[in-house]
């Protein structure tokens, strides 16, 4: 066993991971995409309430463990994973909110890249300014598989954003620039992977629109993304 396992955050022994990791914020997230989805499912972690589980979808090993919010609880979940846990790839499924007006509540977005504002970032010692990219293997995959699905697919840049409220808001100037939405953790498990030599992919379900002001309720947040989620699986 790794020296490094169990971690401070995570538990599990070596070997408890699939090499593709489904990665929501929401540990509930990942409580009904494991009772919905998965055979065999096995609560792996339960640190600080972070629920991680392994099982079989059709046939095939995959785990789906809650990241929580923000680049810093991401990051850390992410390196730890890839770094101790020989994890390949991970994909996040989360909630984003549209800054595109093109987008409508329920849209799919796949970020291609991650502008962002966290001092994350300069943890890797580059003093630049990065936006890291996903894995172009799983980004393929996902807009091929994704032509089979019953909603709206973009693909574009994301906005991980350090602050959910915020004195200053760049949202307007970002759309200019063609973001499509903002969200609060991708950047840092697009860099955490960059590092590692590892896959990372992001798929945001539009829980809301900073264009029109609309907004889907918590618990449709939680149980509703049923189409992100199947995206999600489609890919391990």
């Amino acid at each position: 066993m790794s020296s490094n396992i169990p971690t401070p955050h995570i538990i599990a022994p070596a070997g408890a991971f699939a090499e593709t990791v489904l990665m929501p914020g929401d540990p509930l997230r990942a409580r009904f995409i494991a009772e919905n989805y998965l055979e065999q499912a096995e609560l792996v972690n339960n640190v600080r309430g972070i629920q991680g589980y392994t099982g079989l979808y059709r046939g095939r090993k995959v785990s789906v463990m809650a990241s929580g919010m923000g680049c810093p609880s991401i990051g850390i979940y992410s390196y730890e994973l890839f770094n101790f846990y020989d994890v390949k790839n991970i994909i996040r499924i989360g909630s984003a909110g549209a800054i595109s007006p093109k987008l409508r509540l329920k849209d799919i977005v796949i970020g291609m890249s991650a502008y962002t504002n966290s001092g994350y970032i300069d943890s890797f010692g580059f003093r630049g300014n990065a936006a890291p990219c996903c894995s172009y293997e799983l980004l393929a995959k996902a807009m091929e598989n994704a032509k089979n699905l019953p909603c709206n697919v973009v693909c574009g840049p994301l906005f991980s954003s350090d602050a959910f409220y915020s004195d200053e808001s760049q949202t307007e100037l970002l759309s200019r620039l063609g973001v499509l939405a903002v969200e609060m953790e991708a950047a840092a498990l697009y860099m955490n992977a960059a590092r590692a030599g590892k896959n990372a992919l992001a798929i945001c379900s539009i829980s809301d629109s900073l264009v029109t002001g609309e907004e889907l309720p918590a618990e449709e947040r939680q149980n509703g993304f049923r189409n992100m989620m199947e995206l999600g699986l489609s890919l391990i």
